[in-house]
């Protein structure tokens, strides 16, 4: 598989930040990606972070849950009330999921590379495609990539009839 498109969407400059660290960009999250292997699959909202150790890809993922012993229902791992019966939850019981000394387990990632070589090889091209986005993010008339943009916009849309529906 190899990785046939790469949008970066640069994450947009507050005015009040950019005065107060003097970075352009303050804030950690740098830019979001969205990208196509093989012209054939694509994997969204993967963030490009700013950590203590230079950039990083941050997959995409979701909040981790359990369930409420009182109604079943699902809560994520921080909530202190029930989102459906309204009860207390066990404040710590996000405490079952840590990952080691300081590292708490509160999000699952949903799409990521299987092993280290694989996820050096997209970093390497996610961070080029990064640095030559912010090139031309300097240059007059700079209109950012769309990241929503997955078809060609000249094909009709397919239309579906309603499930449950008769024909004729």
């Amino acid at each position: 598989m190899r990785l046939s498109e790469i949008r970066i969407h640069l994450c947009p400059v507050r005015p009040h930040e950019q005065r107060l660290s003097g970075h352009a960009q303050a804030g950690r999250l740098r830019a979001y990606c969205s990208l196509t292997f093989d012209d054939t699959f694509v994997v969204r909202d993967v963030k490009l972070i700013e950590g203590n150790d230079g950039l990083f890809l941050a997959m995409p993922s979701r909040k981790l849950c359990d369930h409420c012993p009182r109604c079943g229902e699902k809560n994520h791992l921080r909530a202190r009330f029930c989102n459906h019966c309204g009860g207390r939850l066990v404040e710590n019981r996000h405490l079952r999921y840590q990952q080691g000394p300081g590292r708490l387990k509160l999000h699952a990632d949903i799409a990521h590379p299987i092993n280290a070589d694989a996820r050096q090889q997209i970093e390497r091209q996610v961070l080029s495609a990064y640095e030559s986005e912010l090139e031309r993010s300097r240059q007059p008339g700079y209109v950012p990539h769309r990241l929503d943009l997955d078809i060609d916009e000249s094909v009709e849309p397919m239309s579906f009839r309603p499930t449950g529906t008769t024909g004729g």
